[in-house]
């Protein structure tokens, strides 16, 4: 009887370990699926032909209140535009501690004005990137900011990400603790609007060059991270949970049914017919 119950027990524990196992492959498969759909959609989109001043001021609103790239409309993201207008300068500000090719420094961010008719709406362009003086940690880099009409190209995206600041620092803000720095930890597009008095539409585009130009770059580094799928990593975890749950059935099935019943009474026939 004892043997019985340590059977059922086992035999108890194997299903729940292959069900286990199985639905974490399963769930990592699930994963990797979702991932590949989101980079598609993402592939969609920057395929699209690029918007340039009318659709953009027509189909992205003014910023009112605190932008959350996850309330974003997605058919928005990632679409190219070609723009043209003229920069606001004296508005740039510079994001710290932000990387590029393995290095720190700084996000550089200007607002564009486009050109009229359209010239009520102001957008946040990423310029790109510079390397910041780190024996002089206030000294602001230079960039080179054409004058007068330009034209820029680059894809629509969310505000740049927030890194985390101490509370000491204030909201996060474009202009934290009404500091007159244009070093900012982060840029906070409302407030920015609200402080500027600048119309700035709700998204922020990433400069890739100049409309025309090509390899024109004002001096700025604009490496930006390519999108990936990302997939390869759940397959690999879910043919490990997969492999996991198959190797559970082989141990159960050797030592709980071969060993137990297959291997005693093959033996028991060896010696009946000897």
């Amino acid at each position: 009887m004892p043997d019985l119950w340590r059977f059922v027990l086992i035999s108890v524990a194997a299903l729940l370990a292959v069900a286990l196992t199985s639905s974490l492959g399963f769930w990592q498969l699930g994963r990797a699926a979702q991932k590949q759909a989101i980079f598609e959609a993402i592939a969609h989109q920057q395929a699209l032909a690029p918007w340039h001043n009318a659709q953009l001021a027509a189909n992205v609103p003014v910023v009112t209140q605190g932008v959350n790239g996850a309330d974003l409309p997605q058919n928005l993201l990632h679409r190219p535009v070609q723009l043209q207008g003229s920069w606001i300068a004296d508005q740039t500000l510079f994001l710290e501690n932000r990387q590029m090719q393995g290095k720190v420094g700084f996000y550089v961010l200007t607002p564009f004005r486009l050109a009229a008719p359209d010239d009520r709406a102001v957008i946040v362009v990423q310029r790109g990137w510079v390397p910041r003086n780190f024996m002089d940690r206030t000294a602001l880099p230079e960039v080179r900011t054409p004058e007068g009409l330009v034209s820029i190209e680059g894809r629509l995206e969310a505000p740049p990400s927030k890194l985390m600041e101490f509370e000491a620092r204030g909201n996060g803000g474009a202009d934290p603790d009404e500091q007159k720095s244009r070093i900012r930890q982060n840029a906070d597009i409302a407030q920015w609007a609200r402080q500027s008095g600048m119309p700035l539409l709700g998204l922020s585009l990433v400069q890739t060059g100049m409309a025309g130009e090509a390899g024109a770059s004002d001096g700025l580094l604009r490496d930006w991270p390519q999108i990936n799928a990302g997939v390869q990593k759940h397959y690999g975890y879910a043919f490990q949970w997969f492999g996991l749950s198959i190797l559970v059935v082989l141990l159960y099935v050797w030592f709980q049914l071969v060993r137990r019943f297959f291997l005693p009474r093959r033996v028991a026939d060896e010696s009946a017919r000897g």
